[in-house]
């Protein structure tokens, strides 16, 4: 079922606090993208959780660095190999920068404990972009603050437009597109839940800008909006997942951004196709034609991204804790559950097809898929350790495993560093760097 989104776009705010602090060295779209490293929590504006970096088939351990706290998102890499990491910690940092190479910590900063939330999002000059309650932020690769943007909510993961400017949602469900130089907004905001009215207004409280951050990771009606949006950067088209209040279960929603001289946020469709809702961020094909996404009930929906329409449906067997790797050819593998193992898939364009299936490894992570057939995952090792696996995607056919020493539980994401270093952080607080 397709409807369209009731629209709430409000006037223009004015942006009561922008400090402007340093530049980086242009604005044109090439500028902004850090090619080469991992510049955002999926990679890509398509959220692909791939690399064009051939990756090696021979790692191994090189350093770890506890974080003081839970971690909840990837870290980012920039193309100079500069690492960007949140963390929950009780005091003291929770936005850190760390040295490929030997791990130094380069800077960290202290923020509100809602940057927990956010992946930090880097351009081509290692400037970060990364939310915290109530506002969005910008430090450059020293970790000095270049501005700062209140916003309504907690802007979680951030995606680069098109026309070069930064598009975020915050868990609380206001869209924004602020300008990276400035911090300035420049499209009004779009509000996903209707703002109370001016007659309501005496007689509602402010929600706190952390309501449901929480609740986020398990797609709870508390947190309208609980991942970051896939873009295609030609048509200025986002797609995200969308916990309208009162309804059942969250729905998928495409929206559209138009740049230029008149830029505005504009409806697209949403679709309540996902059985059970979804919480993971939904991930774009190369060419832009079908949107790729989870539902809660352990099954990978291809929807077509003009109409909303389901195209196929494959039951992978566990309910997945993240989104898929999907490579520019088609080729999907889904993250790993509590009960996850590893598959890969194949999209025929109306169906899709199983190509192989590791059911001996329990994958406790999320894949990545690099250049050369390489692929990369987090699966248990021994009793109750992690390893990280180096498999070929083609085949499913471990190449190489690596001990994460002393690592419980299970990571949250894989990166890739420019010279095809993998990085991955458990949700305990440790971040493990192989090469």
């Amino acid at each position: 079922m397709r409807r369209v989104l009731r629209s709430s776009v409000l006037a223009l705010a004015t942006i009561s606090a922008v400090v402007l602090s340093g530049c980086s060295s242009g604005t044109q779209v090439d500028d902004i993208f850090s090619a080469g490293g991992w510049p955002g929590m999926h990679a890509d504006s398509r959220n692909s959780d791939t690399s064009p970096v051939t990756g090696s088939r021979d790692i191994s351990f090189a350093w770890s660095r506890p974080l003081g706290g839970p971690v909840a998102n990837y870290a980012s890499v920039a193309a100079s190999g500069q690492i960007f990491i949140t963390a929950r910690t009780e005091k003291g940092c929770n936005l850190f920068s760390y040295q490929m190479d030997s791990g130094r910590k380069r800077w960290c900063r202290q923020l509100a404990p809602g940057v927990v939330a956010s992946t930090p999002i880097v351009d081509g000059a290692a400037n970060v972009y990364v939310g915290e309650n109530g506002a969005i932020n910008s430090f450059n690769e020293y970790g000095q603050l270049r501005w700062r943007t209140p916003v309504v909510g907690t802007p979680l993961s951030a995606q680069f437009t098109g026309d070069g400017n930064l598009l975020f949602i915050t868990q609380l469900g206001q869209i924004n597109v602020v300008n990276t130089q400035t911090g300035q907004k420049v499209v009004a905001p779009y509000d996903l839940v209707p703002p109370p009215s001016v007659a309501e207004g005496a007689n509602v409280d402010i929600l706190p800008d952390d309501k449901g951050l929480n609740g986020c990771f398990f797609g709870s009606p508390d947190c309208p909006v609980a991942n970051m949006p896939a873009i295609d950067l030609e048509s200025g088209k986002f797609y995200f997942t969308f916990f309208a209040p009162g309804a059942p279960e969250a729905e998928l929603v495409a929206m559209k951004y138009s740049g230029g001289d008149n830029p505005a946020i504009t409806q697209e469709w949403s679709s309540d196709t996902l059985p059970g809702g979804s919480a993971s961020s939904p991930d774009l094909s190369a060419d832009g034609s079908v949107v790729y996404a989870n539902d809660n009930w352990g099954t990978l929906w291809a929807i077509d991204s003009a109409t909303g329409d389901p195209k196929w449906s494959y039951d992978i067997g566990y309910a997945a804790a993240g989104s898929p790797s999907t490579s520019a050819d088609g080729l999907i593998i889904p993250a790993g559950g509590l009960d996850g193992h590893l598959l890969a898939l194949q999209d025929k364009g109306d169906h899709a097809e199983l190509v192989w299936e590791r059911k001996d490894l329990l994958q406790l992570g999320v894949p990545a898929q690099t250049a050369g057939s390489t692929g990369y995952a987090v699966v248990r090792e021994g009793t109750d350790g992690l390893a990280m696996l180096t498999f070929d995607t083609g085949t499913g056919e471990t190449l190489d495993q690596d001990t994460l020493p002393g690592a419980k539980g299970f990571t949250v994401g894989t990166s890739i560093g420019p010279k095809g270093e993998v990085l991955t952080p458990t949700l305990l607080g440790e971040l493990f760097v192989l090469r």
